[in-house]
């Protein structure tokens, strides 16, 4: 099986690399930002129509935490709206066979009941804070959701809860909320201050999923013969962002105060996704928040110390 993943350099790309390597009879087709920029419509179809994948992965897209989505929302909406559709397209017309486009819970509504399950897609207004993201996957959700309809083609999506793992973004212009609060912490510690300040309240619940498990997860739907137009990926467990950030302090080993900056935005209150339907497929995640981010900030660490921190 020839697979393209889309964004293989990313957080997620990454980890689909990783995995898919271990897979036998794979033989992927990647193509960095400077080879392949997948908001330019003809280069990704010519891409398409020479290398013919039969598989392809859509997990490049532009992403950032809250401050990023509301800096840069015509940015957010327009690149990743184009990353979709030329994708899509370009897998149509190229013949590829199955396409996994991965979209976010951002998808759902802001006050969807929780846990949210994937039938409350469109039933009411998104977070404001990030919108532009949310409806842009949206409709890369509903091409492949058409696309099959219309033209028999096995295209289809997983929509993640909060990822974290190796190979994420600690720009904290850019970043989410769980690598912001490792690079906080970790400087605060080398510097020895005595107080780090976070954005929001800290009363918000979010899930956190290890990149490795979506990629693991990502194998598993791809090996369905009929899966679901969309389907949530997910821990299936959320925490209080207070909580997060004390056992990202203790794994870190910052013991200085923690302050809650409540000028700024807490972003949606909950959001939690039922992932019922894939545990009922038979597939469930492994790798604990507690291990999780212990492995995450030994990541950083080597990523830091090798020149490659993002």
């Amino acid at each position: 099986m020839k697979l393209f993943i889309a964004g293989h350099k990313g957080m997620v790309g990454s980890a689909l690399v990783r995995r898919f390597q271990k897979e036998k009879g794979v033989e992927l087709a990647l193509r960095d930002r400077g080879q392949l920029d997948l908001t330019n419509q003809k280069q990704v179809f010519d891409f398409f129509e020479k290398e013919k994948p039969e598989t392809a992965i859509i997990a490049g897209a532009r992403v950032g935490g809250i401050q990023a989505n509301n800096t840069y929302p015509a940015e957010f909406l327009i690149q990743n709206l184009a990353i979709a559709a030329n994708c899509v397209e370009g897998a149509y017309r190229a013949g590829v066979k199955k396409l996994l486009f991965l979209g976010s819970s951002c998808i759902y509504p802001k006050l969807a009941p929780q846990p949210m399950t994937e039938d409350c897609l469109l039933t009411g207004p998104l977070e404001p804070t990030n919108e532009a993201y949310g409806v842009a996957k949206i409709a890369g959700l509903k091409l492949c959701q058409y696309y099959r309809k219309q033209y028999g083609v096995l295209f289809y999506s997983a929509m993640p809860t909060n990822l974290y793992g190796p190979g994420d973004s600690y720009n904290l212009e850019n970043s989410h909320v769980l690598p912001a609060f490792i690079r906080k912490f970790h400087e605060a510690k080398v510097s020895n201050n005595s107080e780090v300040i976070l954005w929001g309240t800290g009363n918000p619940q979010r899930e956190f999923l290890h990149v490795d498990d979506l990629a693991d997860a990502c194998v598993f739907l791809l090996g369905l013969n009929n899966p679901p137009d969309w389907i949530n990926v997910g821990w299936g467990e959320d925490i209080v962002i207070k909580e997060l950030a004390s056992r990202v302090a203790d794994t870190i080993g910052y013991t200085g105060n923690i302050v809650w900056d409540t000028s700024k935005p807490d972003g949606a209150s909950r959001k939690l996704l039922d992932i019922s339907r894939l545990t009922v497929l038979g597939w469930k995640a492994k790798i604990t928040l507690r291990e999780g981010l212990r492995l995450t900030y030994q990541s950083y660490l080597d990523e830091m110390k090798s020149g490659q921190l993002r």
